[in-house]
């Protein structure tokens, strides 16, 4: 299986789980940026991840996934958010609707640290954006449990891709 990895990262969040993924999928793979537009068309499966900027993809990722030709695919993010807040899964909702009829094979949705000087200048936003509760249990996220949990439902993921091919 030949596979696409394409991330868009800002605090080194999803890099972090983008890495993570290169290194526990099996086979042909390549891990790309979204910045440089890597075309999915080679590759039997597309994995994506991005971070949240006004409680949806950041614009790069919104911009690939709304052209993502169609492709076999599994989403992943990271945010300051609560992993099952409304922010966070609208936000996955809604990036699951950009990748139009592209199969969607799994996701996966991960709190991310967010930077105290990022957090600071957030915090004095009136009002403040709704994922600032949740952002100090963010901290030292992802971790190794993150990875595990990612690692578990890409092999769901991989499992059903291979049963439909």
């Amino acid at each position: 299986m030949k596979t696409l990895i394409v991330y868009s990262s800002k605090s080194g969040n999803t890099r972090k789980l983008a890495e993570a993924v290169f290194d526990f999928l099996p086979g042909e793979k390549i891990l790309k940026p979204v910045i440089e537009r890597p075309d999915p068309a080679e590759y039997d499966f597309v994995v994506i991840g991005f971070w949240l900027q006004a409680g949806k993809a950041d614009p790069a990722s919104t911009e690939y996934l709304e052209k993502l030709a169609p492709s076999n695919v599994f989403l992943f993010a990271t945010h300051g958010a609560g992993t099952d807040s409304a922010h966070a899964l609208n936000a996955m909702k809604v990036a699951k609707e950009l990748v139009g009829t592209s199969k969607i094979f799994g996701s996966f949705s991960c709190q991310g640290e967010v930077k105290a000087e990022f957090l600071a200048k957030v915090q004095k936003k009136d009002p403040p954006p709704p994922w600032i509760k949740d952002a100090p249990a963010a901290v030292g996220h992802p971790n190794t449990t993150d990875i595990a949990d990612l690692q578990k439902e890409l092999e769901r993921a991989v499992t059903l891709l291979r049963s439909s091919i």
